[in-house]
């Protein structure tokens, strides 16, 4: 199992049940800490007080389920909100220092303070959300360290409330257990989260890692694992290399979307977004203060021969956080999908920015063959939000310039294709940057490679001085 061992620890011979890690975490002397959960009653410390020895590891449990009284405790959050990772983290903080204030570390030189917490809403009495919260624990693995933090935004799948709080309390006692013996390897702290859970239970979607034991950690790798192990459909992270909740950061939004591979930006995928969000913004009701841009990248597109290069993720993800973008990873190779995503969390106008070649591919009904409805149910969920394509031209083999009114899709989809062209779905970026058309970024990316001359007059030039200063995508020059 790999677990660390601390001094105290018992020995167990097989791979811990939850009532095992639990046991092993009470027996353990020097572990002493305290729960606070909000919102699904107690489950978690229910776990470690069911199993027996939990007198020298739990200082207190508290649950603050009166408004009032959270209120009191842990303050009021400026949107009146409880199930918030603002909340999570007053809590986590202020019951770690309120530890620190009533124990003297000189008559326990060993123990090893920690906080669990979560904040939680589970599924309504209508059914209609099925619930969603805030889990995190903060933990020395050393009494003298400074503090660790994980913290985790979940949504429950699962449609009684009573099996919800069950879930919660195998993850809490989940989550605990890692922190102490499996902090070594946080990518597979993820993995080891659904132990003793069944899929489909819950969907993790954003984690964090802060402390000195995760100082090497960069929290998009972490978000990646999310997506690459199925935990979740998507993650998103912002310029500063956080990963952030997307229900907080799409709520109630306007939403500009990039699909692109970006390895590296160029000059194109510039001027796409410039010319796009232009359209995008005279629209009805699309102000700058309620619109987002987000530039997404598929799974499909970070894999190399099926693998995916972490390094190479890496690359793109520090360029687009240079520029201040913010980066959604997605497991949604069809377009439809991904406005499906966006609609969960707005009823907001959608746009999509694509060259006129990924329209073509949006229009060929051989990537719907699995669907019942075909074609037509995909462009039902694709275009019965609010959303409009902002088509950006490519150039062809033959120097022609392909828009929306000479774009060729399968002869079968030519009327329905003609329908949503008549209805303003499908508006074409006129005014861009003839020059750009003749970029292909695969051209680019093997240039920088063999230190061809050229290639930087292809790229923004804020994006080429990152490459050459970071030797991103595998650039060797000067």
């Amino acid at each position: 199992m790999d677990d660390i061992i601390h001094n105290g620890d018992p020995i167990l011979d097989s791979v811990p049940t939850i009532k095992q890690k639990a046991l092993k975490i009470n027996l353990n002397e020097n572990i002493y800490g305290t729960f606070s959960e909000i919102g699904a009653g107690q489950e978690t410390v229910r776990q470690f007080f069911r199993v027996g020895g939990a007198s020298g590891t739990i200082a207190k449990s508290i649950s603050a389920y009166d408004k009032d009284f959270s209120d009191a405790m842990y303050g009021i959050e400026d949107d009146k909100r409880y199930v918030t990772q603002n909340r999570l983290k007053k809590m986590l903080v202020q019951e770690t220092n309120l530890i620190e204030q009533r124990i003297v570390r000189e008559d326990y030189p060993n123990k090893m303070f920690f906080c669990y917490a979560n904040t939680v809403a589970t599924i309504d009495f209508a059914k209609k959300f099925k619930g969603h919260g805030w889990v995190g624990v903060r933990f020395q693995i050393d009494p003298n360290d400074d503090y660790n933090e994980i913290v985790l935004h979940l949504r429950f799948k699962e449609n009684i409330a009573r099996q919800q709080q069950e879930t919660l309390g195998i993850l809490g006692t989940n989550l605990i257990y890692s922190a102490f013996y499996k902090y070594h390897t946080p990518k597979k702290i993820i993995q080891y989260l659904y132990d003793n859970l069944e899929e489909g239970q819950l969907e993790i979607d954003t984690i964090n890692f802060s402390g000195p034991v995760f100082k090497n950690i960069d929290n998009r790798l972490m978000s990646l694992e999310l997506v690459k192990n199925g935990l979740t459909e998507a993650v998103m992270f912002g310029p500063d290399g956080n990963n952030l909740l997307p229900a907080a950061v799409l709520y109630k939004k306007n939403i500009l979307a990039l699909r692109g591979r970006f390895r590296p930006v160029t000059k194109v995928n510039e001027d796409m977004y410039v010319q796009s969000l232009k359209l995008f913004l005279q629209e009805k009701k699309v102000e700058q203060n309620n619109t987002i841009v987000i530039f997404e990248i598929t799974l499909a597109d970070l894999e190399n021969k099926g693998e995916i290069d972490e390094r190479d993720f890496m690359d793109r993800a520090r360029l687009l956080a240079s520029l201040g973008e913010t980066v959604l990873i997605s497991n949604y190779k069809e377009y439809y999908r991904l406005v499906e995503y966006f609609a969960m969390y707005t009823t907001k106008k959608i746009g999509l920015c694509m060259g006129a070649n990924n329209l073509i591919e949006v229009f060929d009904p051989k990537y719907y063959i699995k669907l019942s409805g075909g074609i037509l149910e995909a462009f039902g969920k694709l275009f019965f939000k609010k959303l409009k394509i902002y088509l950006y031209p490519v150039i062809s083999k033959d120097g022609e310039i392909i828009t929306s009114e000479n774009l060729k899709v399968h002869p079968r989809i030519k009327e329905l294709y003609k329908f949503f062209k008549f209805n303003g779905r499908i508006e074409d970026v006129k005014d861009y940057n003839a020059d750009s058309l003749k970029i292909h970024s695969n051209e680019v990316l093997e240039d920088l490679q063999n230190n061809n001359t050229g290639w930087e007059k292809m790229l923004p030039k804020s994006v080429a001085s990152k490459i050459k200063k970071q030797k991103l995508f595998g650039y060797k020059g000067n």
